[in-house]
């Protein structure tokens, strides 16, 4: 048994439902955009330096010597981060070495967790490459791709959910959030994918992301994942509206950094309309990730010239040790027999050269055995691994 109870028009409706003979409110958020209308004027400054900041990182984007490779190690950084926001404990270290078939020392499902989600931002990437649209139905094939094995494997991954959930709390009547009920989520997803392409709205497309991460929040429309995969989706989104020509900003480091902000903000908005703060905050992520995006692109060109300048000194072996530097802006863990099989080059050869990476300070063994021993490129790893320890 319902009954609806309209608050206003920012704050949308809620709805008085039962369960087993306890009762609790349930929201539906208003249909997007928000009336009255977003005050811009509150927002042009922050909007202006976000856009400059992009525009600063898609230019020192363009003088990396490979943006694939930095697109590589970005996905898996932002995977890592948003997937520890939502409690995983797993270390970029973990991650990499997990890729590198090495045994990380972290539970299993963990870094599954991760490998899931650059899995899924790969495949909307890769479809929406291929001219499928951003919808309703790309969300769900992202989220079967995001739950697969492991924990959530049994939370109906690629469904949107048929039945309630709740945010805080042991049950819904002591929640802190409770999503609208699940009959009305499929409509309330397509309202939302029929904004996201509405040529009508004249809203500045970083705005545009804004709102539709927190209406997809809000809606919760998943059993599990959601948190993951809207803030996948804000990275998709600049990429369709054409904000990012590479995949190459993402906003989960500063959501950590401020992680009960960034809650209270979404709660704020629930409960008292508060879409302008939001939009600030959000804006001011733009800025600061795009910002440290591009500093990183600069430290990695500057690293690489400078060891590249390095290797150029260790006089016949130079040749085989630029190989293996290659092959580290991918794999910044090696292992002798892996990169030898990789390379076409004796196990002989890489060893000896790995041995001279060690002595120019380039390389450092991480296991400390004699035999399979790992070792790290460890001034490409810090840069890559900033902000990605996690949170205890």
């Amino acid at each position: 048994m319902m009954t609806k109870t309209v608050i206003n028009t920012r704050l949308g409706t809620y709805i008085a439902c039962n369960t087993a003979g306890e009762s609790y409110r349930s929201y539906v958020p208003a249909p997007l955009p928000p009336k009255p209308a977003i005050d811009m004027d509150r927002l042009y400054k922050p909007l202006d330096q976000a856009m400059k900041a992009l525009g600063a990182l898609d230019a020192l984007a363009k003088l990396l010597p490979d943006i694939s490779l930095f697109l590589y190690m970005y996905v898996r950084k932002e995977a890592l981060v948003s997937s520890q926001i939502e409690g995983t404990q797993s270390s970029l270290s973990d991650l990499l070495l997990f890729e590198n078939a090495e045994n990380p020392l972290v539970p299993l499902d963990d870094v599954e967790e991760v490998c899931n989600y650059i899995a899924a931002l790969n495949h909307g990437l890769d479809r929406m490459h291929k001219g499928f649209p951003l919808s309703a139905r790309l969300i769900r094939e992202m989220h079967k791709i995001l739950l697969r094995g492991g924990r959530g494997a049994n939370k109906d991954p690629g469904e949107f959910r048929r039945s309630q959930n709740w945010i805080g709390g042991i049950r819904p009547g002591k929640a802190r959030y409770v999503p609208p009920p699940p009959e009305m989520v499929g409509e309330l997803m397509s309202d939302l994918e029929k904004f996201a392409h509405d040529e009508t709205q004249k809203l500045p497309a970083l705005i545009k992301a804004a709102l539709i991460h927190v209406q997809f929040e809000t809606i919760h429309p998943f059993l599990d994942g959601n948190g993951r995969l809207g803030r996948l989706l804000i990275t998709l989104l600049l990429c369709a509206d054409g904000v990012l020509v590479q995949p190459i900003l993402y906003l989960s480091l500063h959501f950590k950094e401020h992680r009960q902000l960034y809650y209270d903000l979404l709660q704020d908005v629930r409960l008292k309309g508060d879409w302008e703060r939001w939009c600030d905050f959000f804006l001011d992520g733009v800025t600061a990730m795009a910002t440290q995006a591009a500093d990183d692109a600069k430290k990695i060109i500057d690293l690489l010239e400078r060891d590249r300048a390095r290797i150029d000194q260790i006089g016949k072996a130079s040749k085989t040790a630029l190989k293996i530097h290659a092959y580290l802006l991918n794999k910044p863990y090696l292992s002798i027999a892996k990169v030898a099989e990789a390379l076409g080059i004796s196990i002989p050869s890489i060893t000896s050269t790995a041995q001279k990476l060690v002595e120019i300070g380039l390389l450092k063994e991480i296991t400390g055995q004699s035999r399979h021993r790992i070792f790290a490129y460890g001034a490409y790893l810090d840069i890559l691994a900033a902000g990605t320890e996690p949170i205890r």
